[in-house]
């Protein structure tokens, strides 16, 4: 079958994206269900308590995982596409860049945990956690394979990788019956795995890392470019953990049981949140190309993607809240609370489909500043409600704090007046009216 093709693009160069953005997704959904099914056995190994120690060491160390990463991914894509001649000085320089970060981040996580430890947790596991900003710095090749539109190679990686791990994870279940600290291992392990996979793949296409040179000019510009970006990113892992912390420690005594148990509600409301970023990775060309050469049609296209992103994120979300009875079935009772919980958090993947779509159309714009100041209101208005619906509704306090800050997040827009008509544009789509207008049009 003959797939249509978009306006703006050759028929090779459209097959290309599109196989290329099928491996990506397909990527995705097999590492999602490897980690999903092998979450389940380690929560309920576990048990709450537990497993809220460890996903609450985990959100921690994620705090700084911005920092370590220094946001450079998508401008070393760029720089590859750019340069593919320099490929070597590129990766050589984002390496060496990244593994300094990470190196740095290990005196900034030990002096964050002198003045906000967290309770019942040994520095240990922090410690240990924390080189996973070092044991990333390979995933640079990620990058590489992007910029070839080769993402085969990061999906086959993805997969063995992650079935690497579950297998780790199940034998620390049901052969060792393990403790706690040696999950903490596997944690970091899963990302060296992965690096290692890169290295193996990078490689075995005739490549070496041993040709990898730095250059100090394009370590300026590159820093240059992405400090925003890192900025950004700390807003956004504030953003997205500091719910897990601050449940654990507002909670005292009942803290890890309940952020063990709020854990797997994240889990399984936040799976399909990489869907709009690969779609709208995909439409945003064919929306480009409106915008330069037919406003109106650019509009058009552009509440076509709101609506879009509306029905995709409406639909899971009204399947995860009637499913979430039946999907703690699949865990021990002591995590059953944790049901009506998710029927909640779940909501906010309107918001969050809506927001990866908004965000794309504000740096289009050149309004890519807005993007950071959403954010930051965001993570205040989620930390001012935890401390205020924590102490009063416990779990359930954490899921309405999330709805509503990501709601005010991504809306926010509506009181900026230059962004105004977008805003009205996705208030549309949300309320289903322009979905009503095209029937009646009919």
């Amino acid at each position: 079958m003959k797939l249509p093709i978009l306006k703006g693009f050759d028929e090779e160069a459209f097959n290309k994206y599109l196989k290329n953005t099928g491996w990506l997704m397909f990527g995705r959904i097999g590492s999602m269900a490897i980690k999903m099914l092998t979450s389940i056995q380690v929560a309920n190994f576990l048990l709450p308590n537990n497993n809220g120690l460890f996903n609450t060491s985990t959100s921690y160390i994620y705090l700084f995982a911005a920092l370590a990463s220094l946001g450079l991914d998508s401008f070393i894509v760029k720089e590859l596409h750019q340069f593919p001649k320099k490929r070597d000085t590129i990766l050589g320089t984002s390496f060496i860049l990244k593994t300094s970060a990470g190196l740095l981040c290990l005196p900034l996580i030990y002096l964050s945990w002198l003045f906000f430890p967290l309770s019942d947790i040994p520095y240990l596991f922090i410690l240990i956690l924390s080189f996973t900003g070092i044991f990333q710095s390979l995933t640079i090749i990620d990058s590489y394979f992007q910029s070839e539109v080769k993402s085969k190679y990061i999906m086959q990686v993805q997969i063995v990788s992650n079935i690497l791990s579950a297998g780790i994870k199940l034998l620390l279940i049901f052969f060792f019956k393990a403790e706690l600290i040696y999950f903490i291992y596997a944690y970091v392990f899963d990302i060296l795995l992965v690096s290692i996979g890169y290295l193996a793949v990078y490689s075995k296409r005739g490549l070496s890392i041993f040709k990898w040179n730095y250059d100090k000019e394009l370590a300026k510009k590159l820093l240059n470019l992405s400090w925003p970006l890192i900025i950004s990113g700390i807003m956004v892992s504030v953003y997205m953990k500091i719910d897990v912390i601050m449940l654990k420690e507002i909670l005292g005594e009942e803290g890890a049981a309940a952020s063990g148990s709020y854990a797997t509600v994240v889990m399984f409301s936040e799976a399909l949140n990489f869907v709009p970023v690969v779609i709208v990775s995909s439409l945003f060309p064919a929306i480009l190309n409106a915008r330069r050469d037919d406003p109106e049609r650019y509009k058009k296209r552009l509440q076509n993607l709101f609506d879009l992103m509306v029905w995709l994120s409406l639909t899971f979300a009204i399947f995860i809240s009637l499913a979430s009875p039946i999907i703690y079935k699949f865990f021990k009772p002591e995590f059953a609370s944790a049901a009506p919980v998710l029927a909640v958090h779940v909501w906010g993947s309107l918001f969050v489909f809506l927001g990866v779509a908004s965000s794309q159309f504000l740096i289009t714009e050149g309004y890519s500043k807005l993007t950071f100041t959403r954010t930051g209101f965001g993570a205040i208005i989620n930390i001012a409600l935890n401390f205020l619906l924590i102490p009063k509704m416990g779990m359930m306090g954490t899921a309405i704090a999330t709805v509503i800050a990501y709601f005010s997040a991504t809306f926010l827009i509506l009181f900026i007046p230059k962004t105004r008509p977008q805003g009205i544009m996705m208030l549309k789509s949300l309320f289903l009216v322009s979905a009503f207008q095209k029937i009646f049009k009919r």
